[in-house]
């Protein structure tokens, strides 16, 4: 049995992410410049090469990225952790967010965050370096 992560199915993460956005195939045909049986192929298919993700990822108004690591149970604790039904409110069943944007945004954090934690550490490197050349 093997632990080697699955890898992610791109058409499907497409797909998703279209039906999200309330995006048809045929639309998103028109918005890069195919037809709708492309788009039914290419989220038929397991992965897209970067030219067309591309594309496909400007034409629905995401990163490249989003699609590439899109997760429905991400979009799913994203739902169930920002709606909130108190009774003293008036009940609305009608998601007042888009679950992609926020997915989006959680993205665009961590991906602000990581950039600083590679900042500091090169930060260290230096101040290790210059410490070294001290010494020596």
């Amino acid at each position: 049995m093997s632990t080697a992560p699955k890898p992610r199915h791109i058409g499907r993460n497409i797909s998703r992410i279209r039906e999200l956005r309330d995006m048809k195939q045929e639309a998103l045909a028109i918005a890069i410049g195919t037809n709708q049986q492309s788009i039914s192929i290419i989220e038929g298919s397991e992965s897209v090469d970067d030219e067309k993700l591309n594309a496909i990822a400007k034409a629905l108004g995401v990163p490249a990225e989003v699609i590439k690591n899109f997760s429905e149970e991400a979009v799913f604790n994203i739902i169930g952790n920002t709606y909130h039904n108190d009774a003293s409110s008036i009940k609305n069943n009608n998601c007042t967010f888009n679950p992609l944007d926020k997915l989006i945004e959680s993205f665009e954090e961590n991906k602000k965050l990581y950039e600083r934690l590679v900042e500091a550490e090169k930060e260290k490197v230096a101040l290790l370096e210059k410490l070294l050349s001290e010494k020596r």
